[in-house]
Order: structure tokens, then sequence, then C-alpha cells
């Protein structure tokens, strides 16, 4: 069998390589006991862990987020409006962002009262005891790293691969890696990100944006949060 290298599919293998790529970039730079490694001093702070916090989010907003939009805009010489950025089919995407957090809404709330998750959320421990800095935390995650997560996943990888494997392998491929990044966290959210993997890549297709997950992702984690901070 003869391995042939195709110039014409460079942007594909770039595509498919950056998953495994910035994702180990990002397990080894970004996870905050890395960065008590590399930053020790930060370690003895009362809010310790709300800096690694931050620092973690910026790296995968770097990582996930920025280098994508500018692979975008000077390697593939396209529009991040090709890769879900626009608001697509509003009148689509609505009716997703009405019916899915009336359904999930009553099952976060019952998941926050798994000793699992409450052993994993919020990321940033002193949440629980000191409340002072929650909007500004909340508001670090869903710009930062949810921003990054759903234009990455849902937008660079699945829009990115569709014309060359297809809708569905295109999902399957950006589920794949998603769920990767969730290793070491409670089983039930690992079997839950196939699922939300799969609906979300779905949505974004259909709807033409990546913005409609984006915000039902970020209702699933902020609700998390309150949910376990407030003892709701």
């Amino acid at each position: 069998m003869q391995i042939r290298f195709e110039k014409k599919d460079i942007h594909i293998y770039v595509l498919l390589l950056s998953a495994p790529v910035l994702l180990t970039l990002y397990r080894y730079y970004g996870y905050p006991k890395y960065f008590f490694k590399y930053f020790p001093k930060f370690h003895d702070l009362y809010n310790a862990d709300l800096i690694a916090r931050y620092w973690q989010f910026s790296v995968f907003f770097v990582l996930m987020f920025i280098l994508p939009v500018l692979y975008v805009k000077w390697g593939m010489k396209k529009s991040l409006y090709d890769f879900g950025w626009g608001f697509g089919d509003i009148k689509y995407g609505l009716k997703w962002l009405i019916a899915i957090p009336l359904l999930i809404a009553p099952v976060l709330f019952f998941a926050a009262q798994m000793p699992s998750i409450k052993v994993e959320y919020p990321l940033a421990k002193s949440l629980l005891s000191n409340q002072t800095h929650l909007f500004v935390y909340e508001l670090a995650y869903v710009l930062l790293y949810y921003v990054a997560w759903e234009f990455f996943f849902r937008g660079f990888l699945l829009f990115g691969l569709r014309d060359r494997f297809g809708d569905i392998n295109a999902i399957l491929i950006q589920t794949i890696s998603s769920t990767l990044v969730h290793i070491g966290k409670p089983e039930s959210e690992i079997l839950g990100a196939i699922v939300i993997g799969i609906l979300f890549g779905y949505i974004a297709l259909k709807s033409k944006s990546i913005w409609y997950v984006f915000l039902l992702h970020v209702s699933i984690g902020v609700l998390t949060d309150i949910f376990i901070i407030y003892n709701l």
C-alpha cells in the first residue's frame, strides 16, 4: 500500500492534527498543577485557585481560539463565517434554545447533587466558601473557555471537515476530540459529553452557527456551578 501526501488536502491534515497537538499543549501548560509548577510563588496566595483557573482559561483561549482563527484567516484565507461564526438559521436555533434548557435544567439540578459532580465543580473550589469573585470567574469561564471550546470543536473542526468527510463523520470526529478532554472527570460527565457532542454538532450544522450550542453549553456549565455553590 502506498501512502500518498495530497497537497490539496494540506488544510485537512492541519485540522486533524490540530486536535491532538493543541489539546496536548493545553494538557501540559494550561492545567493548574502545571501553572503552580511554573509559577510556584502564586501557590500561597489566598485566591491562588482562582488565578490558576484564569490562567487555564486564558491558555485554552489562545490555543483553541486565537491560533485557529489566525489559521483560518491567514492560512486558509477564509472567513470565520464559513466556520459557523454568524447567526445562521435563527428560527431553527431559537427552537433549541427554548427546548433544551427546559429539559436539561431538571437534569442539572439532580446531577449537581451527585458527590462526583460536587467534587469536580466549581473548578475554583474557593468559590464554595467565598463568592466575591463569582461573577468575574463565570465571565472568564464563558468568554475565554466556552467561546474557545465551541469555536474549535463545533466551528473549526466541524465546519472545516464536513466537506471532506461528510456531516456525520465530521460530527463524530469533533465528538471524539471533545470527549477526550473530559478524561479524568466523573464517568457520568464523560458519557454525557458523547451525547452532547453529537447533539451539539448536529444543531451547529443544521443552524449553520456555533452560537446556539455556545449558549446551551454555557447554561450547562454555569447552572451546574450555581446549583452546587448555593446548594440548590
